[in-house]
């Protein structure tokens, strides 16, 4: 996992991104954040699970079939599987040494 902090990288909205092996940051604070990192953290190893490509297929299909069902974007997005497992397990800091393949899977 690499650190960078670039809140230019990001939308207005966002306040990181895990872009395996990065976890862009908006501010150097988050640096010392142990629930945001976890929950970024485990979108890394989800990201390294599906061969980054299928990830970002599959979280863009998902995201637009949310919003499609929930007719509201923050919805949607909170709804994706991969963001309900890390928003689930975001404060569990021996989740992902337990965590079992594809656990994505069980929040769809």
């Amino acid at each position: 996992m690499i650190l960078l902090v670039r809140a230019k990288l990001l939308r207005k909205n966002f306040d990181g991104m895990a872009l395996w092996p990065f976890l862009i940051l908006r501010h150097h604070g988050q640096k010392r954040d142990a629930v945001f990192l976890n929950h970024e953290k485990i979108h890394l190893r989800q990201q390294a699970e599906l061969l980054l490509v299928f990830f970002y297929l599959w979280y863009g299909i998902e995201f637009l079939v949310r919003w499609f069902q929930y007719k509201n974007r923050h919805q949607a997005y909170r709804n994706i599987s991969f963001e309900r497992e890390a928003y689930h397990h975001e404060s569990d800091f021996s989740y992902l040494k337990s965590r079992s393949i594809f656990g994505f899977l069980k929040f769809i």
